[in-house]
Protein backbone atom coordinates (compact mmCIF):
# COMPACT_ATOMS: atom_id res chain seq x y z
CA UNK A 1 0.00 0.00 0.00
CA UNK A 2 1.02 3.29 -1.12
CA UNK A 3 1.15 6.08 1.56
CA UNK A 4 2.02 8.99 -1.34
CA UNK A 5 -0.46 8.93 -4.52
CA UNK A 6 -0.46 11.06 -6.89
CA UNK A 7 -3.51 11.99 -9.02
CA UNK A 8 -3.36 14.04 -12.20
CA UNK A 9 -6.08 15.96 -13.26
CA UNK A 10 -5.70 17.62 -16.98
CA UNK A 11 -2.58 20.15 -16.60
CA UNK A 12 -2.52 19.72 -12.37
CA UNK A 13 -1.01 16.84 -10.22
CA UNK A 14 -2.17 16.19 -6.50
CA UNK A 15 0.40 14.71 -4.30
CA UNK A 16 -1.66 13.43 -0.96
CA UNK A 17 1.14 11.88 1.84
CA UNK A 18 -1.61 9.58 3.00
CA UNK A 19 -0.81 8.11 6.68
CA UNK A 20 -3.48 10.32 8.53
CA UNK A 21 -3.61 7.58 11.63
CA UNK A 22 0.44 8.74 12.06
CA UNK A 23 -0.47 12.53 11.36
CA UNK A 24 1.13 11.83 7.82
CA UNK A 25 4.48 11.41 9.17
CA UNK A 26 7.20 10.72 6.64
CA UNK A 27 9.39 6.86 6.50
CA UNK A 28 11.76 5.83 4.15
CA UNK A 29 9.24 4.15 1.98
CA UNK A 30 7.02 7.35 2.45
CA UNK A 31 10.24 9.06 0.80
CA UNK A 32 11.08 6.53 -1.83
CA UNK A 33 7.32 7.10 -2.95
CA UNK A 34 7.56 10.32 -2.88
CA UNK A 35 10.73 11.05 -5.29
CA UNK A 36 8.84 8.06 -7.52
CA UNK A 37 6.03 10.72 -7.74
CA UNK A 38 8.07 13.77 -8.16
CA UNK A 39 10.41 12.12 -11.01
CA UNK A 40 7.01 11.06 -12.76
CA UNK A 41 5.72 14.78 -12.38
CA UNK A 42 9.19 16.22 -14.01
CA UNK A 43 9.01 14.05 -16.65
CA UNK A 44 5.18 14.53 -17.85
CA UNK A 45 5.03 17.75 -19.89
CA UNK A 46 1.51 17.34 -19.51
CA UNK A 47 1.55 18.58 -15.74
CA UNK A 48 1.81 22.39 -15.44
CA UNK A 49 1.87 22.89 -11.76
CA UNK A 50 1.46 20.17 -8.54
CA UNK A 51 0.04 20.53 -5.53
CA UNK A 52 1.34 19.18 -2.40
CA UNK A 53 -0.92 18.01 0.70
CA UNK A 54 -2.03 15.54 3.52
CA UNK A 55 -4.46 13.39 4.17
CA UNK A 56 -7.05 14.43 6.83
CA UNK A 57 -7.78 17.29 8.68
CA UNK A 58 -5.11 16.83 11.21
CA UNK A 59 -2.05 16.86 9.86
CA UNK A 60 0.04 18.27 6.49
CA UNK A 61 2.57 16.23 7.74
CA UNK A 62 4.12 15.89 11.02
CA UNK A 63 7.83 15.54 9.80
CA UNK A 64 9.81 12.22 9.94
CA UNK A 65 8.51 9.02 12.04
CA UNK A 66 10.12 9.60 15.78
CA UNK A 67 10.76 5.88 15.88
CA UNK A 68 12.45 5.19 12.25
CA UNK A 69 15.16 7.42 13.18
CA UNK A 70 16.43 4.11 15.38
CA UNK A 71 17.00 2.62 12.47
CA UNK A 72 19.91 4.28 11.29
CA UNK A 73 23.28 2.51 12.54
CA UNK A 74 25.02 5.76 12.92
CA UNK A 75 24.48 9.44 12.46
CA UNK A 76 26.74 9.52 9.69
CA UNK A 77 24.04 7.01 7.76
CA UNK A 78 21.21 9.22 8.85
CA UNK A 79 23.11 12.20 7.26
CA UNK A 80 23.23 10.26 4.27
CA UNK A 81 20.05 9.13 4.03
CA UNK A 82 17.45 10.76 0.75
CA UNK A 83 15.46 13.05 2.24
CA UNK A 84 11.91 13.95 1.53
CA UNK A 85 12.46 17.92 1.64
CA UNK A 86 15.40 17.61 -1.05
CA UNK A 87 12.36 15.88 -3.32
CA UNK A 88 10.01 18.31 -2.73
CA UNK A 89 12.80 21.17 -3.98
CA UNK A 90 13.49 19.06 -7.00
CA UNK A 91 10.06 19.71 -7.99
CA UNK A 92 10.38 21.80 -11.36
CA UNK A 93 7.07 22.37 -11.94
CA UNK A 94 5.52 24.98 -9.74
CA UNK A 95 4.29 23.97 -6.69
CA UNK A 96 1.46 24.65 -3.90
CA UNK A 97 1.25 23.50 -0.47
CA UNK A 98 -2.26 23.14 1.16
CA UNK A 99 -1.45 22.82 4.83
CA UNK A 100 -4.66 21.37 5.98
CA UNK A 101 -3.23 20.98 10.19
CA UNK A 102 -0.17 20.47 11.31
CA UNK A 103 3.46 21.38 9.70
CA UNK A 104 5.80 20.46 11.92
CA UNK A 105 9.83 19.65 11.99
CA UNK A 106 10.50 18.05 8.10
CA UNK A 107 6.64 18.72 7.30
CA UNK A 108 7.27 22.80 7.58
CA UNK A 109 10.44 22.28 5.83
CA UNK A 110 8.12 20.33 3.10
CA UNK A 111 5.71 23.36 3.34
CA UNK A 112 8.23 26.08 2.76
CA UNK A 113 10.03 23.90 -0.07
CA UNK A 114 6.96 24.53 -2.73
CA UNK A 115 6.90 27.68 -4.38
CA UNK A 116 3.77 29.18 -3.07
CA UNK A 117 1.80 28.36 0.44
CA UNK A 118 -2.30 28.46 1.71
CA UNK A 119 -3.65 26.97 4.79
CA UNK A 120 -6.87 25.74 6.73
CA UNK A 121 -7.68 27.63 10.03
CA UNK A 122 -6.39 25.04 11.83
CA UNK A 123 -2.74 24.81 10.66
CA UNK A 124 0.01 24.82 12.94
CA UNK A 125 3.49 25.94 11.86
CA UNK A 126 6.39 24.43 14.24
CA UNK A 127 10.26 23.72 14.61
CA UNK A 128 10.33 21.28 17.52
CA UNK A 129 13.22 19.13 16.58
CA UNK A 130 14.95 21.92 19.68
CA UNK A 131 12.82 19.60 21.95
CA UNK A 132 14.20 16.31 21.18
CA UNK A 133 17.79 17.75 21.40
CA UNK A 134 18.86 18.69 17.36
CA UNK A 135 17.51 21.09 15.01
CA UNK A 136 15.73 20.79 11.35
CA UNK A 137 18.22 19.29 8.61
CA UNK A 138 15.66 19.64 5.27
CA UNK A 139 16.43 23.66 5.11
CA UNK A 140 14.22 24.80 8.06
CA UNK A 141 16.52 27.43 9.17
CA UNK A 142 17.40 29.03 5.90
CA UNK A 143 13.68 28.76 4.33
CA UNK A 144 12.54 30.24 7.62
CA UNK A 145 14.43 33.15 8.01
CA UNK A 146 13.79 33.75 4.06
CA UNK A 147 10.15 33.20 4.78
CA UNK A 148 9.74 35.45 8.02
CA UNK A 149 12.57 37.01 9.11
CA UNK A 150 15.76 36.35 11.47
CA UNK A 151 14.07 37.22 14.97
CA UNK A 152 10.67 35.22 13.59
CA UNK A 153 13.20 32.46 12.40
CA UNK A 154 15.18 32.59 15.72
CA UNK A 155 11.96 32.25 17.99
CA UNK A 156 10.61 29.29 16.38
CA UNK A 157 14.07 27.16 15.84
CA UNK A 158 14.96 28.16 19.38
CA UNK A 159 12.15 27.30 21.15
CA UNK A 160 10.25 24.87 18.91
CA UNK A 161 7.19 26.39 20.31
CA UNK A 162 3.64 26.68 17.54
CA UNK A 163 2.45 29.11 15.49
CA UNK A 164 -0.99 29.66 14.40
CA UNK A 165 -2.48 30.11 10.93
CA UNK A 166 -3.35 33.76 11.24
CA UNK A 167 0.58 34.59 13.16
CA UNK A 168 1.86 32.42 9.56
CA UNK A 169 -0.21 34.70 7.61
CA UNK A 170 0.66 37.98 9.48
CA UNK A 171 4.27 36.77 8.87
CA UNK A 172 4.33 35.62 5.83
CA UNK A 173 4.87 31.92 5.70
CA UNK A 174 1.76 31.57 4.00
CA UNK A 175 0.08 33.76 0.87
CA UNK A 176 -3.88 33.05 2.21
CA UNK A 177 -5.97 31.11 4.80
CA UNK A 178 -8.69 28.70 3.29
CA UNK A 179 -11.46 26.77 5.00
CA UNK A 180 -11.20 23.40 5.33
CA UNK A 181 -13.52 22.44 3.05
CA UNK A 182 -12.13 24.24 0.66
CA UNK A 183 -8.42 24.07 1.18
CA UNK A 184 -7.52 21.87 -1.85
CA UNK A 185 -9.69 22.88 -4.26
CA UNK A 186 -8.76 26.64 -3.67
CA UNK A 187 -4.82 25.21 -3.97
CA UNK A 188 -6.32 23.19 -7.18
CA UNK A 189 -7.86 26.77 -8.53
CA UNK A 190 -4.24 28.36 -7.70
CA UNK A 191 -2.86 25.19 -9.89
CA UNK A 192 -4.86 25.65 -12.50
CA UNK A 193 -4.02 29.19 -12.85
CA UNK A 194 -0.73 28.83 -13.04
CA UNK A 195 -1.33 25.93 -15.64
CA UNK A 196 -3.28 28.50 -17.76
CA UNK A 197 0.24 30.12 -18.40
CA UNK A 198 2.92 29.49 -20.53
CA UNK A 199 4.28 26.43 -19.36
CA UNK A 200 8.24 27.28 -20.00
CA UNK A 201 7.74 30.22 -18.78
CA UNK A 202 6.11 29.34 -15.31
CA UNK A 203 8.97 27.04 -14.65
CA UNK A 204 11.79 29.68 -15.19
CA UNK A 205 9.88 32.11 -13.36
CA UNK A 206 10.48 29.15 -10.69
CA UNK A 207 14.19 29.13 -11.46
CA UNK A 208 14.46 33.02 -11.17
CA UNK A 209 13.01 32.96 -7.58
CA UNK A 210 15.18 30.39 -6.24
CA UNK A 211 18.36 32.64 -7.93
CA UNK A 212 16.86 35.67 -6.06
CA UNK A 213 18.11 34.20 -3.15
CA UNK A 214 20.69 32.38 -4.26
CA UNK A 215 22.89 35.03 -6.25
CA UNK A 216 24.03 38.81 -5.54
CA UNK A 217 21.38 41.36 -7.16
CA UNK A 218 23.45 42.08 -10.21
CA UNK A 219 24.03 38.31 -10.97
CA UNK A 220 20.76 37.78 -10.28
CA UNK A 221 18.86 40.59 -12.02
CA UNK A 222 21.35 39.18 -15.28
CA UNK A 223 20.38 35.56 -14.83
CA UNK A 224 16.63 36.81 -14.92
CA UNK A 225 17.39 38.94 -18.37
CA UNK A 226 18.92 35.40 -19.71
CA UNK A 227 15.97 33.40 -18.33
CA UNK A 228 13.76 36.19 -19.90
CA UNK A 229 15.69 35.75 -23.65
CA UNK A 230 15.01 32.07 -23.35
CA UNK A 231 11.58 32.28 -22.87
CA UNK A 232 11.15 34.84 -25.71
CA UNK A 233 12.72 32.33 -27.80
CA UNK A 234 10.13 30.16 -27.42
CA UNK A 235 6.36 29.50 -29.74
CA UNK A 236 4.74 29.90 -26.64
CA UNK A 237 6.17 33.25 -26.58
CA UNK A 238 4.75 34.20 -30.34
CA UNK A 239 1.73 32.69 -29.58
CA UNK A 240 1.09 35.10 -26.66
CA UNK A 241 2.29 38.06 -28.75
CA UNK A 242 -0.51 36.62 -31.23
CA UNK A 243 -3.17 36.46 -28.96
CA UNK A 244 -2.87 40.15 -27.55
CA UNK A 245 -3.16 41.35 -30.91
CA UNK A 246 -6.18 39.30 -31.86
CA UNK A 247 -7.61 39.67 -28.31
CA UNK A 248 -8.52 36.48 -27.44
CA UNK A 249 -6.79 33.87 -24.80
CA UNK A 250 -3.44 32.12 -25.61
CA UNK A 251 -2.82 28.46 -26.77
CA UNK A 252 0.30 27.44 -24.92
CA UNK A 253 1.76 24.13 -26.13
CA UNK A 254 5.07 24.65 -23.77
CA UNK A 255 7.26 24.40 -26.78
Amino acid sequence: MSNVTLEVDGHVALITLDRADKLNAMTPEMTDQLRTHVAAVNGDDAVRAVVLTGAGRKSFCAGSDIRELDTYPTAWSFRGRPDYCDAVRGLTKPSIAAINGYAFGGGLEMAMSCDIRIASPNARFAAPEIKLGWIGGGGMTALLAHSIGPSNAALMVMTGDPVSAEQGLAWGLVSEIAEADALVARAREIAATIASRAPIAAETAKLNLKAAFAMPLENAIQYERDLQTVCFATEDADEGRRAFKEKRAPSFRRR
